[in-house]
């Protein structure tokens, strides 16, 4: 990547409070119930989602970019931000909901896709409005970034790196990480949707771990 070019502004530094899972390669996993009494199931934490490891990325650069490149008082800064902040936050919140209600799982994840669609139309007006370019797939660097974005090195390094690029490269990458994010969103809601037709919602599942008991308790009776 060209470093940027000097203009006398002080550059922004990211949050230091957004820190990546250990392993963000990891995927939300259920257990099965272990016991009759058992009707919530463990579906995983939320920082162990790859999706979510993106999108706290993908805020951090938002924040960086924001504040960089936007002016004082563009109310373009918030909303880009929120956005940003809403994308991930909503991923977490739909999967401590996840126990307890699937509807809610579905409608939060679903809204953390829509958070981000509005993110990526922010990042392509600031792009068409200033006469830059939006990198697609015949860009002769469209590739290289695209492999950036799904590098282990990108985890490790982007607070650095995207301090020494430009605007228009920063914007395509962000856009390119959310059209990453979107496509994990995408195949996570349709796991959430086979889910809940094969296994049923939280109330099937409390009905079926009583009669459960209830069968237990009767074969014990009758030993």
């Amino acid at each position: 990547m060209n470093p940027n070019s000097q203009n006398n502004q002080k550059s922004q530094n990211l949050p230091n409070n957004q820190s990546s899972p250990n392993n963000p390669n990891l995927q939300n996993s259920q257990n099965p119930p272990t016991s009759p009494k058992t009707f919530l199931p463990n579906h995983g934490h939320y920082r162990n989602l790859r999706v979510y490891a993106v999108t706290e990325i993908i805020y951090d650069i938002t924040y960086y970019f924001a504040h960089r490149y936007l002016q004082r008082g563009d109310r373009t800064i918030d909303q880009m931000i929120q956005a940003a902040r809403s994308g991930k936050q909503n991923i977490a919140e739909g999967n401590q909901a996840a126990a307890t209600s699937s509807e809610t799982e579905i409608k939060l994840t679903n809204v953390a896709k829509a958070s981000l669609e509005e993110l990526l139309v922010d990042y392509e007006d600031y792009l068409r409005t200033r006469n830059l370019e939006q990198w697609g797939n015949l860009h002769p660097r469209y590739e290289k970034m695209r492999q950036y974005a799904r590098s282990e090195q990108l985890r490790t390094n982007y607070a650095e790196m995207v301090q020494r690029m430009n605007d228009e490269e920063v914007a395509n990458l962000c856009i390119t990480l959310i059209h990453q994010a979107n496509y994990m969103l995408h195949k996570l809601l349709a796991t959430m949707q086979d889910r809940f037709v094969t296994e049923g919602g939280i109330k099937e599942r409390m009905f079926q771990a009583r009669i459960n008991y209830r069968n237990n308790q009767n074969n014990q009776d009758n030993k």
